[in-house]
């Protein structure tokens, strides 16, 4: 017997959510549609469909708009069946139910992120431990300490004692011998970055050494340090140096793959400060690439730093790239359709609807809220007086009507603006919700204040929203 399922909805996108659903045939389920009594679905709440619904008309499961607010357990409690949250958007009913893909399971990866805090030396260990759980929040595994030449670290043993304390993993990253021993002996767990001629720290401390080359590009001396290294049965990592463009990245990517061939087992690190740092380019891209050319080559262990103004992201940017190509590699498939959080200027299907389908949808509108909508033909404002069409809010403004309405022409200016980014940029808008930006986005708005005017009680969502 098929599951029921009850999908709950407002006036505007009953015809919407049918025509999708009618598209699902033949589906593993059957279902029923209930309006819910309010025009725009994505004003539906959680106690308003408690007060609305009466039945659940013998679903098994009853599926919610995906922007309808409020906790949804009490009402599986009240009603005594399981109410869930769909898509966000209704054309990715079909996604949500496994028709074009299942949803991506991100949740697992294999690559350690160290995080380096380049700056060590020279900050409080106050500062260390904020950073350090800024580190961890955006997906560090391992707090790094970068030592600074000639520079002297005298709270290098209560930095790391402090880390250790607050539950971080801590490498100890210098040139400076004396400087790994005193980290080793405090007790962190790597040592950066050790070669063929200081090996004999691998001795003096348990700590586990990642070893380079003891001249830049001299892979016979870093083959040389791991030969010894795993004749002792003594664990490690390497790293053949990532070079910056123009300064060897090709020749030192190929110094990997010959790495990886000729010791398949050997653990590698890669560090992507020459890469992200040091070329002046948005590295959410970068972060993806590398993250690609990483699991190709079975390399499970990367270096990141946050130091430039455009690489303040890198730490986030790249837990979400080891996660999305873990998943990808796992599946034997392509590194896409596993989610938007490396997609921070586009989104793969910007304009869900056209401009003739949104002018279907503004022919039922029968009251005087503005609607927001966006296609391929620019920004489409709307309520029963008819639609408005621009690609710039100047064009559009003039036509609202908002003189001597301070909040409501405050509103629409924001939507406007919103619009036209996303308009301009290739990005998926929805009318009361900021645009997305990834894993790009370093900090989050406080959430919105419902706009309220004299005419509406909350003003509407874009319909592309409603369900």
């Amino acid at each position: 017997m098929r599951e029921h399922i009850l999908f709950l909805t407002g006036r505007l996108a009953e015809g919407s959510l049918r025509k999708v659903l009618a598209s699902l045939e033949p589906a593993p389920f059957t279902y029923g549609v209930h309006v819910l009594g309010l025009q725009v679905a994505g004003l539906m709440t959680a106690d308003m469909i408690r007060r609305r619904l009466s039945s659940t008309e013998g679903a098994q499961r009853v599926l919610v708009p995906g922007r309808c607010r409020g906790a949804l357990e009490p009402l599986s409690a009240h009603f005594g069946v399981p109410f869930e949250r769909g898509p966000e958007e209704l054309k990715d009913l079909p996604q949500y139910f496994g028709r074009g893909g299942s949803a991506p399971d991100l949740s697992r990866y294999d690559v350690r992120i160290f995080a380096e805090i380049v700056d060590a030396p020279n900050v409080s260990i106050e500062t260390i431990l904020a950073q350090a759980r800024h580190y961890a929040n955006a997906g560090a595994d391992v707090i790094d300490l970068g030592c600074l030449p000639q520079t002297p670290f005298p709270h290098l043993e209560d930095a790391v004692i402090a880390l250790r304390e607050a539950g971080h993993r801590v490498s100890v990253d210098s040139v400076d011998s004396d400087e790994l021993l005193r980290g080793g002996r405090a007790g962190c767990d790597y040592l950066l970055s050790l070669t063929r001629d200081t090996l004999w720290l691998a001795d003096a401390v348990p700590a586990t050494p990642v070893v380079i080359p003891a001249v830049h590009a001299d892979m016979a001396s870093l083959y040389e340090a791991i030969d010894i290294l795993a004749k002792k049965e003594r664990p490690f990592i390497a790293d053949p140096i990532l070079d910056p463009i123009h300064f060897g990245f090709i020749e030192s990517l190929v110094r990997y793959r010959d790495l990886r061939r000729t010791l398949p087992q050997v653990q590698i690190m890669m560090g992507s400060g020459n890469l992200t740092e040091l070329t002046d380019a948005d590295t959410i891209g970068m972060q993806a690439v590398l993250a690609g050319i990483m699991s190709e080559l079975g390399i499970t262990h990367l270096l990141t730093t946050q130091v430039g103004g455009h690489a303040l992201g890198a730490v986030q940017e790249a837990d979400a790239a080891r996660r999305m190509m873990f998943a990808a590699r796992s599946a034997d498939a392509l590194p896409r359709r596993l989610g938007a959080e490396l997609l921070a200027l586009r989104d793969t299907s910007p304009f869900p609807y056209s401009a003739e389908e949104i002018a279907s949808t503004a022919r039922a509108v029968k009251d005087p809220s503005f609607r927001v909508q966006v296609s391929e033909e620019g920004i489409h404002v709307y309520n029963r007086d008819g639609v408005r069409t621009a690609n710039e809010p100047f064009r559009l403004y003039p036509q609202l009507g908002l003189d001597g309405d301070a909040s409501h022409a405050f509103y629409m200016g924001v939507e406007l603006a919103r619009a036209q980014i996303a308009w301009q940029l290739g990005k998926r808008y929805a009318q009361d919700e900021e645009l997305r930006w990834g894993r790009a986005a370093l900090r989050q708005s406080d959430p919105p204040v419902a706009h309220r005017d004299s005419r509406d009680e909350v003003s509407a969502p874009a319909v592309e929203d409603d369900r």
